[in-house]
């Protein structure tokens, strides 16, 4: 059970980080929170829930150290999903501008503001550029559920597929096999140090199975 007291304490403390003391007017970060959080626990969401975003969030925590800038990069992950209709290819595009324009009420500095906006359009390719090393993070932070173990890769798989109910069966098979290579085709699915250490080779290992088990 995800204690959302405790993910709005978290929201608040990334805001206030990111704001700074060049911040604008300190309007209340709690509105804004409740907004993101009531926005997570849509009913047409599975896996992109509150508990998605608590693991990006606890991930983000674990490789800070690698970040420019960590409460930009979760500011990034509070937002990355805020919008998210599985049948709609948009959701990235719609949720930046959601950050631009929350961001900009809530006094975060436009240069941080429009920084947040661009990690969230990266995770539509998840594919940061070798000195984008907030780009790394989130991206890292976001596809370790892939290096999860055999349990837990199957129950999130399960709920990508509940998410996607209304595509018929083989349909469904064929798309998610297309973005499964489109994983493995990448030159390193993580990019922080320690995600290539840690995360790569189970990642690698989950998704072959899967997609050997979507082809068959």
């Amino acid at each position: 059970m995800v204690d959302t007291g405790v993910l709005r304490e978290r929201f608040v403390r990334a805001l206030e980080g990111a704001r700074g003391p060049e911040g604008g007017s300190g309007a209340d970060p709690a509105p804004y929170a409740d907004n993101l959080l009531a926005r997570w626990q849509e009913p047409q969401r599975r896996y992109h829930t509150v508990a998605h975003l608590t693991a990006v969030l606890d991930r983000v925590d674990e490789l800070e150290g690698y970040a420019d800038d960590p409460d930009v990069v979760r500011l990034a992950a509070w937002f990355h999903d805020a919008v998210y209709l599985p049948d709609r290819s948009e959701n990235e595009e719609r949720s930046a501008r959601l950050a631009e324009r929350a961001l900009a009420e809530a006094g975060v500095p436009e240069a941080k503001a429009a920084e947040v906006a661009r990690l969230v359009r990266l995770t539509v390719t998840h594919d940061p550029a070798d000195d984008d090393r907030d780009g790394q993070v989130l991206c890292d932070a976001d596809l370790a559920i892939l290096a999860s173990p055999p349990s837990a890769y199957a129950a999130y798989t399960a709920a990508v597929r509940e998410e996607y109910h209304f595509v018929p069966g083989g349909a469904f098979r064929e798309g998610r096999a297309t973005v499964l290579r489109q994983l493995l085709d990448l030159s390193s699915l993580f990019r922080t140090p320690y995600g290539r250490e840690h995360w790569e080779a189970t990642a690698r290992y989950n998704i072959g199975s899967e997609l050997e088990l979507l082809t068959r």
